[in-house]
């Protein structure tokens, strides 16, 4: 089982997609890790020698901020939005969308479940 930054990656998979488990690393910072060490891209995770694990976990922790890391870094710059209540700031405090979506109609992941307003009643006719 490779475990790299935390994380177990899955062993079944191309090494270029089991780089992605990691926090911080996506498809194309996986394929310049593994192009930087000559691993072929299509080599599974558990086909990795000890040396590729090695030389991977290395890169990572040399050039990288990934996973815990990078989530403090990523919180931190929320809460200093909140902090100086700017617009972004005020949308996340508000658990609405941060940049610029519409809101009428989509934004259902940020706004939550749908809640129900009463209609206003009508007059009686005379």
């Amino acid at each position: 089982m490779a475990r790299i930054a935390g994380v177990d990656l899955p062993k079944n998979k191309r090494g270029e997609i089991g780089l992605t488990y990691i926090f911080g690393i996506g498809p194309a910072t996986a394929r310049y890790i593994l192009d930087k060490h000559g691993i072929d891209r299509s080599k599974k995770v558990n086909e990795w020698n000890d040396e590729d694990l090695n030389n991977i976990r290395t890169t990572i922790t040399e050039e990288f901020k990934v996973e815990g890391q990078l989530r403090s870094e990523v919180q931190m710059s929320i809460k200093r939005l909140l902090d100086i209540a700017c617009y972004r700031g005020l949308r996340h405090r508000k658990g609405l969308p941060v940049r610029g979506q519409r809101t009428k109609t989509n934004s259902r992941t940020r706004k939550g479940k749908r809640k129900t307003v009463a209609g206003k009643k009508k007059a009686p006719k005379k």
